[in-house]
């Protein structure tokens, strides 16, 4: 039998994604190296602690900005439901291996959409509060107080996106097929069957 293909994404989606994906690890490295001494080390990626310091907030204003234009691609599909708190409650037996009492889910599972919103809600938190230390451009414009704040908000924020990374690269490779979705833009039939079966009917309408 001939494999059928699903398209997932478009060429543009998928671009946008790798973009972001780029600059996600631009900005972490060169803000981990000043997060603690101990990892300053990643500061010779970029020709030193000046140019970091430097790169670092552009960076960081490139990766939100490419993530906006993917948030407003994909904000309806990831939208909480009723079905989503089944998901939950059933997803500690999935992780176990039994995947029997998992409720049928859409384009995106319950998982998914956390990872996302969390994607979202961080990145807005880094966005805001860089600004409010981002030196010298706008760092006079704040009290020390606030800045001192900002700073914390943003280790924080920072800590909370690369962990819903580590997550969201995890969960891609160890359902075998998915990161073809993001490589090529299509997903097999079986593949959407299996693991999004409401949005495979809705792809196939019914056939």
């Amino acid at each position: 039998m001939t494999q059928r293909y699903l398209r997932r994404y478009k060429d543009a989606t998928r671009m946008n994604h790798w973009f972001v994906a780029i600059l996600f690890f631009a900005a972490g490295l060169s803000g981990l190296a000043f997060f603690h001494p101990s990892m300053f080390f990643f500061s010779a990626l970029f020709g030193g602690g000046q140019w970091t310091r430097i790169l670092h907030p552009f960076f960081g204003v490139a990766m939100v900005l490419g993530f906006a234009f993917l948030f407003f691609t994909m904000w309806r599909d990831n939208v909480l439901d009723k079905n989503d708190v089944e998901w939950m409650k059933a997803s500690p037996a999935m992780l176990k291996g039994d995947k029997s009492g998992m409720p049928p889910v859409g384009k995106y599972n319950a998982g998914q959409k956390l990872v996302f919103w969390v994607f979202g809600i961080s990145l807005l938190l880094l966005f805001v509060t860089g600004f409010m230390f981002w030196s010298p451009w706008f760092v006079g414009f704040f009290p020390i107080l606030v800045r001192r704040i900002a700073v914390v908000v943003h280790a924080a924020s920072a800590v909370a996106l690369i962990l819903s990374v580590i997550t969201h690269i995890y969960a891609a490779i160890w359902i075998k097929g998915t990161v073809r979705a993001m490589t090529r833009g299509t997903v097999t039939e079986r593949w959407a069957k299996l693991n999004h079966p409401l949005w495979h009917k809705k792809m196939t309408r019914g056939e």
